[in-house]
C-alpha cells in the first residue's frame, strides 16, 4: 500500500508574499517606501496585488519605476543615503567614500545611488559620474533607484 505524500509546504518566501499580498494597503505601501521612497511607484505596486509570485511582484515594481517622473525621481533621491561600508572597513575608506559622495552632493543635489557593489566598484563609480552633465546623471541615478529598489525587495521576500 502506497504512503499518501504529504501536501508540500508553501516556502517562507511564498509566505511572505501570501502576507504582502493580503496586507492591508497601508502596510504594503509602508513597506514598499522602504525599498524605493516614491510615493507614486508604492500606490502603483500596491494597488495592482495580488502577485502570482515574486518574479512578477519584481517585474511589476520595474515596470512602475520606470514610469516616475521627475518629481517622483526627486522625491525618492531625496531619501536616499550615502551607501555604507561593510564593518570593519578602513577608515580611509570612509573618508574616500565621504569625500566623493560630499562632491557628487554637491554638484548634483542628492545623494550618490548605485546597487550593492564592491567599494572599489562604488568609488569608481562616483567618480566616473561625477564627470557627467545633471541630465545623464539624472538618467544614470533613475536606472540605480530601480536596480536598488528590486534588490530591497528580493531581500524582503
Amino acid at each position: 500500500m502506497a504512503i499518501p505524500a504529504l501536501p508540500e509546504q508553501p516556502s517562507p518566501t511564498h509566505q511572505r508574499l501570501a502576507a504582502f499580498n493580503t496586507a492591508p494597503p497601508a502596510e504594503a505601501y509602508t513597506l514598499l517606501l522602504t525599498c524605493l521612497h516614491s510615493e507614486t511607484w508604492a500606490v502603483r505596486v500596491t494597488t495592482h496585488r495580488p502577485y502570482p509570485t515574486v518574479e512578477a511582484l519584481l517585474a511589476a515594481a520595474d515596470e512602475a519605476a520606470y514610469d516616475l517622473t521627475r518629481g517622483d525621481l526627486t522625491e525618492a533621491l531625496a531619501a536616499e543615503k550615502m551607501p555604507q561600508l561593510p564593518p570593519g572597513t578602513y577608515v580611509a575608506a570612509h573618508m574616500a567614500l565621504s569625500a566623493a559622495h560630499t562632491a557628487y552632493e554637491s554638484k548634483f543635489g542628492h545623494a550618490f545611488v548605485i546597487a550593492p557593489d564592491t567599494l572599489d566598484h562604488t568609488l569608481e563609480a562616483i567618480r566616473s559620474r561625477l564627470l557627467n552633465d545633471p541630465e545623464d546623471e539624472r538618467v544614470l541615478a533613475a536606472d540605480e533607484l530601480r536596480k536598488l529598489a528590486k534588490h530591497r525587495l528580493m531581500r524582503a521576500f
